[in-house]
């Protein structure tokens, strides 16, 4: 059997960039987090945050230093999520939601990673979170 576990992210400092997605997520971190590994327990994933020494921060959208990896919001109301990212520290970098208010909006967060909120058409929200239409 294999079940993916954690989805671990390098920074500079794993507390501060924890504490980042924790606001954004609206999910504590884990009590026994530390400066060597802080977690953010998602369902049956933890985002987790490890510091690496020289860190480079990814500068999407230049191939020259790749983003590697980027997260993906779901959110209910874009420009209410927008602004409470940009209030964490999160910053701009591409808007692609279109007039009809469906798209996405490419961030980055702190230290430099790529993350969207996105809106789709269809999807409708629960006390569960999001549910996705049927695709064909």
């Amino acid at each position: 059997m294999l079940r993916l576990t954690d989805f671990i992210i390098d920074c500079p400092d794993a507390m501060k960039l924890a504490a980042f997605y924790s606001e954004v997520t609206g999910v504590p971190v884990k009590g026994d987090s530390n400066e060597h590994w802080a977690g953010i327990p998602l369902g049956d994933i933890e985002l987790a945050f490890t510091p690496v020494e020289n860190y480079l921060a990814p500068q999407w959208p230049d191939s020259e230093h790749p983003k590697q990896f980027h997260l993906d919001f779901e959110v209910d109301d874009i420009e209410a999520e927008q602004s409470r990212v940009l209030a964490l520290g999160a910053t701009l970098k591409q808007d692609m939601v279109g007039p009809e208010g469906y798209g996405f909006r490419v961030y980055a967060d702190p230290v430099g990673h790529p993350f969207c909120l996105c809106r789709n058409k269809g999807v409708t929200w629960t006390d569960e979170g999001p549910a996705w239409p049927e695709r064909d």
